[in-house]
């Protein structure tokens, strides 16, 4: 069988999601449109303590899907460099592990890239969910900026260095501002990611 380079790495990160993990890979994993070689997955478990463990065994051997478990906790940063330095697509995006995405996300986002050379990245408009995965607004994307939903040119990400390692918080409005003084990010007016609202400032980061 011929091997191919993927066209698009996604990028999931977590700490401590169990409750979610599976609710956001099977949202990945069951895209429209797109071939299962023409993506990958890099999912980067930061030595979690809850049963992450036990969810992602269902999840083995998938031929699209690629497991690194850290042997310490490195925070999201770290893990977010760790996955773009081991993705071997030409677009990146990064999908939160307790959020979830549209069955056209990856489609969408490729295609709004691959027709409009002159941005190199584009954010997708979002819903915003409770726990329940009730809608609670759908947001402009511009207007309200978050880190995942992106769908970057991966060269453009290299030439600007990466995640900052030092942050604690708000890593992806600190990397997309550099972005975007050497750079542009259109926009995809479609709401095409959901977005789970739950003490983000306490869950959405990793230790």
């Amino acid at each position: 069988m011929k091997k191919t380079l993927p066209d698009i790495s996604v990028i999931v990160c977590a700490y401590n999601h169990a409750r979610w993990i599976e609710r956001c890979l099977r949202s990945i994993l069951n895209q429209n449109f797109i071939n299962k070689n023409e993506y990958e997955i890099i999912l980067i478990d930061d030595k979690s303590t809850d049963e992450t463990k036990l969810v992602l065994e269902h999840f083995q051997n998938l031929e699209n899907l690629r497991i690194v478990k850290n042997k310490k906790n490195l925070g999201l940063p770290k893990c977010l460099n760790k996955a773009i330095k081991l993705s071997r697509g030409r677009y990146l995006i990064r999908v939160d592990s307790d959020d979830y995405v549209h069955r056209n996300f990856l489609f969408m986002t490729k295609f709004y890239l691959d027709k409009n050379r002159e941005y190199q990245a584009v954010a997708v408009d979002y819903v915003q969910i409770d726990n329940y995965e009730r809608v609670i607004s759908k947001v402009n994307s511009r207007k309200k900026e978050i880190a995942c939903g992106i769908m970057y040119r991966k060269e453009c990400l290299i030439d600007i260095g990466l995640y900052n390692e030092k942050f604690k918080m708000r890593e992806g409005h600190e990397i997309n501002k550099r972005f975007k003084k050497r750079y542009k990010i259109g926009r995809l007016e479609m709401p095409l990611y959901k977005y789970r609202i739950h003490q983000k400032n306490r869950t959405k980061n990793l230790k």
